[in-house]
């Protein structure tokens, strides 16, 4: 399968080739090893959509405004890698503290982008999805293979159980 050509306006990110290049020149001898695995779980829906509680994942560090937990505190990281965002959370009070995305290529101005919440909640309304859960999940940028399978995604799971999501949609940044 061959890549489409891109837009001249909105050229791709070559985000695995810069990332490579740019540990290259750091010095480092070996290029940086992307996640690889053999296998996925992949388990079937057990009821449609529309009655599933669903939840957002993001990398985006996303954060609330005027909420104390996102200071820049060293204390709030160490309280763990993962955090909640109650999904009643209006996008006008969300951003992102990232930065650890193409600067050059796009921007984190619009919440929904890199956290959809208010698309969640018109699928809602227009029956699409059973329900949201209380919270959304956030899980800051690790870059650590190790910890995120040993650690991030065993706490993502438990508090995904807890509030019985579903459905969970995983956005990157």
């Amino acid at each position: 399968m061959t890549e489409p050509a891109p837009d001249a306006a909105r050229p791709y990110v070559r985000y695995i080739d810069k990332t490579r290049a740019y540990y290259l020149s750091q010095g480092y001898e070996k290029p940086y090893a992307w996640a690889n695995n053999a296998s996925a779980p992949f388990t079937p829906l057990s009821k449609p959509l529309s009655a599933s509680t669903v939840t957002l994942i993001s990398t985006s560090e996303i954060a609330i405004k005027g909420d104390p937990r996102f200071d820049d505190d060293p204390e709030t990281r160490a309280k763990g890698n993962v955090y909640d965002v109650p999904s009643a959370t209006p996008a006008a009070m969300l951003y992102s503290r990232t930065q650890s995305y193409d600067r050059y290529a796009t921007t984190l101005d619009d919440p929904n982008a890199y956290f959809p919440l208010d698309r969640l909640h018109e699928a809602v309304a227009r029956g699409r999805l059973g329900k949201i859960a209380g919270n959304c999940l956030g899980v800051y940028n690790a870059y650590s293979q190790r910890k995120t399978v040993e650690r991030d995604a065993p706490e993502v799971l438990g508090q995904c159980r807890a509030m019985g999501v579903d459905v969970a949609i995983l956005v990157p940044v």
